[in-house]
């Protein structure tokens, strides 16, 4: 898989990159990106398929960049989970009528044919938001959620306790196995929560993976939301 075309623009202050697949019909995969990582899971994703020996599905990548991340991916208010760091204020549900209404229409117009279907992957916070996404929308149906933020205070009982807009196709989900060994009342719960939602949607039917990475939360980062992208590629 080479690029043959990307494009980038903005709306709403955020900057949006495409990869734009050169097949019709293919999917398309949205990622959240805290720090214009797109490039490094972009080519990462590549020399996955190449060490296997095979070849890499076609599909648009359409990667978001300039978030206002504690706000844009989380979907209510929290605490600062640590001295010195920012609350999270909630701007979950107005980022997404952006990406749903404004960022995915504009994206589409540049794919050629139809959109077989679509796809949403993100890292930490906006693996959360991947996750929270599913029960306000219907248009995204394979998840990647890489090292969630699913200790996200609340997060794993509205899961339990609400019903998803669809049945997704498929759902990512991964965690660093070192991510819930810090004294953080937060953070702690990483691993019990994490586990917790993956066995629930297992029960439920849906065609799910909980994968463990070594390291914390900020080792391999890009590589393990490549590995994700990939998982959901390939059902």
């Amino acid at each position: 898989m080479e690029i043959r075309n990307t494009h980038r623009f903005v709306i709403g202050g955020k900057d949006i990159l495409v990869y734009i697949s050169s097949t019709s019909n293919s999917p398309v995969i949205y990622l959240n990106t805290f720090e214009e990582e797109e490039a490094a899971v972009y080519f990462l994703l590549r020399e996955m398929y190449a060490r296997r020996q095979t070849i890499c599905p076609e599909f648009t990548l359409a990667a978001i960049s300039g978030l206002s991340w504690n706000h844009d991916m989380s979907p209510w208010d929290a605490p600062p989970v640590a001295r010195n760091d920012t609350p999270c204020t909630g701007g979950a549900d107005g980022y997404l009528r952006m990406l749903t209404e404004e960022i995915v229409p504009a994206v589409e117009e540049l794919i050629p044919g139809k959109v077989s279907w679509r796809g949403l992957a993100g890292y930490s916070l906006a693996g959360l938001f991947a996750l929270y996404t599913l029960y306000q929308t219907d248009i995204f149906a394979r998840i990647a959620s890489a090292s969630g933020s699913l200790w996200f205070p609340g997060f794993q009982e509205y899961v339990f306790a609400h019903e998803m807009k669809a049945t997704p196709e498929a759902v990512y989900i991964s965690l660093g196995d070192k991510e819930c060994k810090t004294r953080n009342p937060y953070l702690r719960t990483v691993q019990e929560c994490t586990e917790g939602i993956a066995a629930y949607y297992r029960e439920r039917g849906i065609d799910t993976i909980y994968e463990r990475n070594p390291g914390n939360h900020f080792q391999d980062a890009a590589l393990r939301m490549a590995s994700g992208i990939a998982w959901i590629l390939d059902r």
